[in-house]
């Protein structure tokens, strides 16, 4: 039977260590993340992510995102190197910018439909950092019935998802209305997919350097309940500060757009 375990108090550390061994064990998890709550699965293990499609009842044709604690791990997911990149990276992670990068033709995963594709992300949230720091990279999308509204809190998830998950981590309430912004860096000319907190123009002008990645507001300084709309596709889903991590803005031992 599935198990919300609260992870505000004082028992936070078992809870998400219960979490990372049911990844580990291609079972699914709900946790939270800085937009909505996200069902989890071990980003690498084609059985559990097959358990997202059909926990979801989600078509194969949108392909799951991937969720990071670092960039350090891009590369083990993408063979880009790129200026374009590096400034997405530095302006907005961790935070709410998806960005759609070639992904390693090696890799076993299976992650949908996503032609040569990952839709990577680093979220601003220390319990899903933490998850991601315990198992690896994680294919992350909205907690919810396809074509139903995104989870707000853990019970919501429960709701939807019932015993398809093993474990929800419940850390309070998100704004179900709040989604990352999502630009595919693929192509010769970056292109927005969706866009959410993020403004789209904001994010195009730091891509082609138009903008100083370092001079883009923080997460918490934009509006709230920015949600934004999709586009030309459907995509679902620091540890505690931008920045945190080795050294610099934006590094970190870190569906299509999850959220």
């Amino acid at each position: 039977m599935a198990e919300i375990l609260d992870v505000t108090g004082d028992d936070r550390d078992v809870a998400i260590g219960l979490a990372a061994t049911a990844l580990r064990e291609a079972l699914l998890v709900v946790m939270p993340t800085d937009t909505v709550y996200g069902v989890a699965a071990d980003a690498f293990d084609p059985e559990a992510t097959a358990r997202i499609f059909a926990a979801k009842e989600r078509a194969r044709a949108h392909p799951l995102p991937v969720l990071v604690r670092s960039q350090k791990q891009l590369p083990a997911l993408t063979p880009l190197v790129s200026d374009v990149l590096d400034r997405l990276v530095a302006a907005y992670w961790p935070g709410p910018l998806t960005i759609v990068v070639p992904a390693q033709p090696q890799l076993r995963w299976d992650l949908g439909r996503n032609d040569g594709t990952v839709a990577v992300r680093m979220p601003l949230d220390e319990v899903a950092l933490d998850l991601i720091r315990a198992v690896g990279p994680l294919a992350v999308t909205s907690a919810n019935r396809s074509g139903r509204t995104p989870a707000a809190t853990a019970r919501d998830a429960h709701d939807q998802l019932q015993d398809a998950v093993e474990v929800y981590l419940d850390d309070g309430p998100r704004d179900p209305a709040l989604r990352s912004t999502i630009v595919d860096v693929t192509r010769s000319t970056p292109h927005v997919l969706r866009e959410g907190v993020v403004p789209a123009a904001e994010v195009l002008a730091v891509a082609t350097g138009e903008l100083d990645p370092f001079a883009v507001p923080l997460p918490e300084e934009r509006p709230p309940g920015t949600g934004g709309t999709e586009t030309d596709l459907e995509r679902g889903e620091g540890d505690s500060e931008r920045g945190e991590g080795d050294s610099e803005r934006g590094e970190g031992d870190s569906e299509r757009g999850e959220g």
